[in-house]
């Protein structure tokens, strides 16, 4: 079995039902990925240990999803130089808008790149971790081709 390539984290296991959009795109590019539940607030030890340790077990991407106050993506990326992919997720009465704020605003020298919320952003997270990693594979890369020209027919 392949390393995975692409980390994708969230803060509750109630979460992972909205990251199903996300496996599956990652899947249809054949991104090799592992998921787990880290809360930056409930398991900062380990969360931590997942971010600083991310390389050098060969991943290239971090997808980080939480909602409400939604840490996780900004916690990850002040740990690591990896692209972090942050998914805003609806889960309070906001609607996501206090997640996406909170994955959006984050300071000089911890960039998280932002998708929307939900499961169009989760979709996305995916087809942008497969786009950075096409920098550097060429196949990844003629896949990505070919689903943009499919999303063109439609």
């Amino acid at each position: 079995m392949p390393k995975p390539k692409v980390l994708i984290l969230t803060g509750s296991k109630h979460d992972l039902e909205l990251l199903k959009p996300t496996e599956e795109i990652l899947k249809q590019f054949n991104i090799p990925y592992e998921i787990k539940v880290s809360s930056a607030h409930r398991n900062p030890g380990r969360t931590r240990k997942l971010a600083s340790q991310a390389e050098e077990r060969g991943i290239r991407v971090i997808i980080a999803a939480a909602g409400m106050a939604a840490h996780l993506a900004g916690v990850i990326a002040s740990l690591t130089t990896l692209p972090v992919i942050g998914i805003p997720l609806p889960g309070s009465y906001f609607k996501g808008i206090d997640s996406y704020l909170a994955t959006l605003q984050m300071p000089v020298g911890t960039p998280v790149a932002t998708v929307a919320v939900g499961s169009h952003g989760a979709k996305n997270a995916a087809i942008l971790a497969a786009q950075i990693l096409a920098l550097s594979d060429h196949e990844l890369k003629k896949r990505l081709q070919r689903f943009k020209a499919e999303l063109a027919k439609k």
